[in-house]
């Protein structure tokens, strides 16, 4: 096992990348985007040294099958060649895999079933994930496909955690629980964690915040999920981009009887116009924060919002795990924002994380310590990258 493409599939585009899991080396990585429009686009960087680099097109894909033939021109035309660098496994990115899937599993026609069927509880993701892995398999039909959930990791959590305090039945006969989200990227850090700080994985108590536009906090008990913010979806948690997190479920109530909203209406008002961009006007961080510094106090708000969230929850799991060895930082907030560690961790002295500023400042694409020489918790930054983590555990699920 040497080399597996990865891809991420959407409703209306997907993202790729060919991988050498040995040398953990991207060799080319691209996008198809606006499937199913007349407009659809795609893009293909090649980084093996084998072919000219960049592409950027106008394509016609008028469904995800055209889509993946459009990337397999790019690699015949722009490079690397999949002849010689021919994939020995496709991993796919599956959102939800509910409480069947608790490991990487290769994709059989069972398995296709069951990821359609859990689409209930995954509407805008699943389908989407499912047509990606019918379009690979006709584009290559030869090699074995490996379905990755988001969901698997946090399989750990104990039932106290996962459960949620409403009638048993109605919740069994709905599926209802709380799964978790971004696990792959949760692995891959406690993992990248463990080597960074030189220690077994087995021996360490860690919480990791998974701050981009979707964000979600996790307890790292000796490698293995034992809480996480997300829950049935989503949308529990954490503040995020455009979603709103912890919520009174009874407001959702109000705003049915009170403004009017429809059950549609209340969803993407949850999903998509609420978090920093409902506090703010802005869904982007670094927006908030270049507001906030101009004096808009609806940004500082929301940043004080985030920030008090993220304390409570890693408030919340340290108490949890009973021991904290690291909190670490990760995803494209954790990873550039100083400003979001600073505000997440400030008033935690006291209990023995005290970052230190001028390390806290550094902008790198490496994985760092940000705490002081002084403080009792390891204060971390370390970048995610889930398509090297899905690669991998593609090359563990096929024998590699």
């Amino acid at each position: 096992m040497r080399v597996v493409l990865v891809v991420n599939s959407g409703s209306s585009s997907f993202k790729y990348q060919l991988i050498d899991v040995e040398s953990s080396t991207t060799l080319a990585s691209g996008l198809v985007e606006r499937i199913g429009s007349g407009d659809a686009a795609a893009r293909h960087s090649n980084s093996s040294g084998d072919g000219d680099g960049r592409w950027d097109s106008d394509v016609s894909a008028p469904d995800h099958f055209a889509a993946f033939d459009v990337m397999v021109a790019a690699f015949a035309e722009h490079g690397p060649s999949l002849a010689e660098f021919a994939p020995a496994a496709v991993g796919h990115r599956v959102v939800q895999g509910g409480a069947r899937f608790f490991e990487p599993t290769i994709v059989t026609p069972l398995v296709k079933i069951n990821i359609d069927e859990l689409s209930a509880l995954a509407p805008l993701h699943n389908p989407a994930n499912l047509a990606g892995i019918e379009a690979a398999q006709r584009a290559f039909p030869d090699v074995p496909h490996v379905a990755v959930f988001d969901t698997a990791f946090h399989q750990t959590m104990p039932p106290a955690a996962y459960t949620y305090a409403i009638d048993k039945k109605l919740a069994a006969k709905h599926r209802i629980r709380r799964y978790g989200f971004h696990g792959t990227s949760h692995r891959f850090v406690s993992h990248a964690t463990a080597e960074f700080l030189g220690k077994p994985l087995e021996d360490l108590r860690l919480i990791i915040l998974h701050l981009g536009n979707g964000a979600s906090a996790c307890a790292v008990s000796g490698g293995r999920s034992v809480d996480t913010s997300m829950g049935l979806t989503p949308l529990e948690g954490l503040v995020m981009g455009t979603r709103s997190g912890d919520l009174d479920p009874a407001v959702l109530v109000y705003l049915q009887r009170r403004a009017g909203l429809s059950v549609d209406a209340v969803d993407a008002f949850l999903n998509s116009q609420s978090g920093v961009l409902g506090l703010s006007g802005h869904a982007d961080m670094r927006d908030v924060e270049q507001a906030s510094a101009a004096g808009d106090p609806d940004a500082t708000l929301a940043l004080e919002v985030y920030a008090h969230r993220l304390r409570g929850y890693i408030g919340a799991y340290a108490a949890q795990l009973g021991r904290v060895d690291a909190i670490v930082f990760t995803a494209g907030v954790g990873e550039n924002s100083s400003l979001v560690r600073e505000w997440a961790l400030a008033g935690l002295e006291r209990f023995g994380v005290e970052l230190d500023p001028s390390l806290n400042a550094v902008r790198a694409s490496v994985a760092r310590r940000v705490s002081s020489d002084a403080s009792k918790v390891e204060v971390l930054v370390v970048p995610t990258n889930e398509e090297l983590e899905i690669a991998r555990e593609t090359a563990a699920a096929v024998g590699g």
